[in-house]
């Protein structure tokens, strides 16, 4: 992998990791236009701890207290709302944990096209518009229970299918329990922590275990350039999605859908 192809993919996975707009959508791009050749494991890893640094940086504040009041919890018994909030996003996580483990090998398998990943592109944009249209948008993440913190994992489980979008998807469900758009993103990206930590972990051991050389100029590269882009986006989107909506988002979902459609019945 050259510099600049490090570059262009870390700064590709750092915008699209935490956008309702599907990272895998944009990720088969370069393989499927210029023939990049796929990045590696130490790539993955490298790019999965920039993003996890961006998120956890950003929202500081927020983990420490969330960490804080989850370890008060289990070992003092305190209760809160920074506690409930914590054990909300531990059982979002679950799904995916779960339909990681069974379903990984499907999805390699099976799913992992450039004509699925265009057709979830499309579809699930589609229901980020109809659900963000009809939200009633009134509640902030502190009123997750235990039956929406499930329903929204569901949906990140979901969101292991390329082209879907894991934000996307999170955030879709979040708005149709009553979320504010504001507080649907802050779940989606406080979630997404544990998701990350878990996946780069995994990925680490396929690492060590495969032995394959490691180049560290573009491992640099993917660190620094995915954790920069990544912080400016969740800013820049908290920052928007207020005012804009997800109807910019999902119209960009539907164009890059049909580009790719185009694309591939060109070949």
């Amino acid at each position: 992998m050259s510099h600049f192809e490090a570059f262009v993919l870390a700064l590709i996975q750092g915008l699209t990791e935490f956008l309702p707009i599907s990272s895998s959508a944009h990720l088969i791009l370069p393989s499927q236009i210029f023939g990049w050749a796929d990045q590696g494991l130490a790539f993955d890893v490298a790019v999965h701890l920039g993003t996890l640094a961006a998120v956890v940086l950003y929202f500081r504040k927020e983990v420490t207290a969330l960490l804080g009041a989850w370890f008060g919890s289990i070992f003092n018994g305190r209760r809160c709302g920074e506690a409930k909030l914590a054990w909300m996003i531990v059982l979002a996580t679950i799904p995916a944990c779960l339909f990681g483990f069974f379903m990984k090998d499907i999805i390699e398998l099976y799913l992992r096209s450039a004509w699925v990943i265009a057709a979830t592109t499309i579809i699930f944009g589609l229901l980020l518009w109809w659900v963000d249209r009809r939200a009633s948008q009134q509640d902030d993440e502190y009123q997750a229970d235990w039956k929406r913190s499930l329903f929204i994992g569901l949906a990140q489980a979901a969101a292991m299918i390329p082209g879907t979008s894991r934000s996307g998807a999170t955030m879709t469900a979040a708005l149709h329990l009553g979320f504010t758009r504001e507080a649907a993103a802050r779940f989606s990206f406080l979630m997404s922590i544990p998701v990350i930590v878990l996946a780069g972990s995994y990925l680490g051991m396929k690492l060590v275990a495969s032995g394959a050389p490691i180049e560290f100029g573009a491992l640099g590269i993917g660190l620094a350039v995915s954790f920069v882009s990544a912080y400016a986006c969740i800013h820049v989107f908290l920052k928007l999605v207020t005012r804009l909506g997800m109807l910019p988002f999902v119209i960009y979902r539907l164009l890059l859908g049909a580009g790719l459609i185009a694309f591939l019945l060109s070949q």
